[in-house]
Order: structure tokens, then C-alpha cells, then sequence
């Protein structure tokens, strides 16, 4: 077993986090334990505490990484869709991560490095709904991008999806959802009317009837 002796003051640190990676991505984060990781570590069950307080302290520390790896993943990609592939990906890779990011209950809300952290992330998502045009509202259409990725995701990471995929790449069932949310627009004539198509005279009367709808 390591000892305590073999590790430097962020060695430690990381060794602690990368224990906890491991239980949450086989067990959940509720079996998190300091004195646990402490043992896997091969340290003193008070050295975990030393860097992180408590539990709370850990699983914020581990949600401000993934808050960090997410908006490294994002960064560079313009295009909406590929934005939302990559964050697909990121919870794939990322599983532990991703259990722990979104759960505010398990979280130090003011923590500065998870703000930070949380932060940097938003603004690599807002930066790919500010791409699209002729969207009504910028903020709900972030948010259904979101849901869309957020939700596939979730659906994927536990084994609902696998059966309606049936074998075919989950990225790529990715992009054709994300299409079909955020299609081309084809505005349609100022009459209205569906192009090609000549407009039929409405009911006699039918025009007055609409007059103080």
C-alpha cells in the first residue's frame, strides 16, 4: 500500500480526488466516505479532511473539475449541434463527473472554484445558442438546447436509450435530434401561405367572423 511519506502537498490532493472519481462511477456519490478514500489512498484518515473538510468539500471539489473538463470540451466549437455532441461526450467520459455537477444538494453553492468553474462553462454554452439566427429568445432557446443534450445524455449514461438506439452511434443519433429541434427555418409568404400554392378565397362572411377575436 502507498504511504502517506510518498506524496507531495497536490499529489495527495489528486490521489484523494481520483479515489473519489472511482466510487462515485461504481457506487454513486452516496458512498462516499473520507476515512474510505483515505484507505485507498493510503494515507491517514484525517489527511483527505486536511485539503478538502469535509465530504461536501470533496464532492464540490470534484463538481468544479467537471465544471472545468466541460467548458474545456466545448471551447472552439461554433456550431451549436457540435457543441451539444461534445458535451454528450463529455458525460460519457466524464461519468462520475457528471452525477455530481448538476446535484446543488450534494454542493458548497458559494464556493469560489466551483462558481469560477460553473461559470466558465455557461458562457462556452451561451456562446453556441448566440450563433443562431431567427430565434425569438436566445435564453429559452439555450435552454432547450440544453435540455436536448442534458436529457440525451442522462438517457444514455443509464441504459435507457441503448434498446431504441439499437447499435446505431449514440453522436451521430445526437446530431439528427438536434436537427430536428433546430431545423432551418423556411419563413413562408407574407400571405401565409405554403409556396406554390394560390391562395383560396375565404367563406363569405368568414372575415367579418374573425373581427374582434
Amino acid at each position: 500500500m502507498t504511504t502517506r511519506s510518498t506524496y507531495h502537498h497536490g499529489d495527495l490532493r489528486q490521489a484523494v480526488l481520483a479515489a473519489a472519481l472511482d466510487v462515485i462511477a461504481a457506487e454513486g456519490p452516496g458512498a462516499l466516505s473520507l476515512r474510505d478514500l483515505a484507505r485507498r489512498a493510503g494515507v491517514s484518515h484525517a489527511a483527505p479532511a486536511h485539503h478538502f473538510k469535509d465530504r461536501t468539500g470533496l464532492l464540490t471539489a470534484v463538481a468544479a473539475e467537471g465544471y472545468d473538463l466541460l467548458a474545456g470540451a466545448l471551447a472552439g466549437t461554433p456550431e451549436l449541434r457540435e457543441r451539444g455532441v461534445r458535451y454528450v461526450r463529455f458525460a460519457v467520459e466524464h461519468p462520475a463527473h457528471f452525477q455530481v455537477m448538476f446535484r446543488p444538494e450534494l454542493l458548497r453553492a458559494d464556493d469560489p472554484a466551483l462558481l469560477a468553474a460553473k461559470e466558465r462553462a455557461s458562457a462556452e454554452l451561451r456562446a453556441g445558442v448566440a450563433g443562431l439566427e431567427e430565434v425569438p429568445d436566445a435564453r429559452e432557446a439555450g435552454i432547450a438546447a440544453w435540455s436536448l443534450a442534458h436529457g440525451f445524455a442522462t438517457l444514455l449514461l443509464t441504459r435507457n436509450v441503448t434498446e431504441a438506439l439499437g447499435g446505431r452511434d449514440p453522436e451521430e443519433c445526437f446530431r439528427s435530434l438536434a436537427g430536428l429541434l433546430f431545423a432551418e427555418r423556411h419563413p413562408r409568404e407574407e400571405s401565409g401561405d405554403t409556396p406554390g400554392r394560390s391562395r383560396k378565397a375565404p367563406p363569405e362572411g368568414a372575415e367579418k367572423g374573425r373581427e374582434g377575436i
